[in-house]
């Protein structure tokens, strides 16, 4: 069956996930979908997102599909980073704000609204620890989301990752006084980096 074929080429792009909408964009019926959930070749989980039987469930994959407006940010960014060692219990998550999703409030989310000016700032992609590709803030914007006045962030961890970024053949300190100006931290940035570089 070729929309059978088609649907396995496009598991394996996706280490074993697939959507609605990509099946959509592949121009395959829907029902191909519902064809191989009945054959228990895939298993639905949730609206619009289905996977292989044999793959483990993507939890910020699929919270990423279900609320694509979220970008990953604060500890749950750092963890993704590499510059935290705490695996998030509860997943960080900013969204525009205005966005509303009734069924949001039952999930493993802490929701972080921002204004649209900021959204966008610092948007980049990273994988998750299943291999999918996950919309994260980047180091430069997430170390200055942590240390923002009204965060809950662990003192511990804002300076274990501060430590960890100074350190870092990567660090772009332009773009970090940047983004903290923009952000508004830049004398809490300021005194972190004055005492660390």
């Amino acid at each position: 069956m070729i929309c059978n074929e088609t649907i396995q080429e496009l598991l394996n792009k996706n280490n074993g996930f697939i959507t609605a909408s990509q099946v959509t964009v592949a121009n395959i019926p829907r029902r191909c979908l519902t064809e191989l959930v009945n054959e228990n070749d895939l298993y639905k989980i949730g609206r619009g997102i289905y996977a292989r039987p044999d793959v483990w469930e993507d939890e910020m994959y699929i919270l990423q599909y279900r609320y694509n407006k979220g970008i990953f940010s604060h500890e749950t960014a750092l963890y993704l980073h590499g510059m935290s060692d705490r695996t998030p219990i509860k997943f960080q998550m900013t969204f525009p704000q205005g966005y509303h999703s009734a069924s949001i409030k039952n999930e493993n989310i802490i929701i972080k609204r921002v204004i649209p000016d900021i959204y966008n700032l610092g948007i980049t992609e990273l994988k998750s620890p299943w291999g999918n590709i996950l919309r994260v803030y980047d180091i430069e914007r997430t170390l200055c989301d942590i240390v923002k006045g009204n965060n809950t962030s662990d003192i511990q961890i804002v300076n274990q990752a501060m430590k960890a970024y100074a350190g870092s053949k990567n660090k772009n300190i332009n773009k970090l006084m940047d983004d903290a100006e923009k952000l508004r931290v830049k004398p809490k940035i300021l005194n972190y980096m004055e005492v660390l570089l």
